[in-house]
């Protein structure tokens, strides 16, 4: 599984992880987040994060 950095914060999405405080289950990987998933703690959209 790839992490991925949000450009603006730094934050690491980390798939086996999930984000679930915003509903987003462990092992989901980033591509299959929803398109309007955003940084959980910048508000950044998915276009301004790097895989790692």
């Amino acid at each position: 599984m790839m992490k991925y950095v949000c450009d603006v914060c730094g934050y690491v999405y980390d798939p086996a992880l999930g984000d679930e405080d915003n509903g987003v289950a462990p092992g989901t990987e980033f591509v299959d987040l929803p398109d309007d998933w955003v940084c959980p703690l910048c508000g950044a959209s998915k276009e301004d994060f790097k895989q790692e």
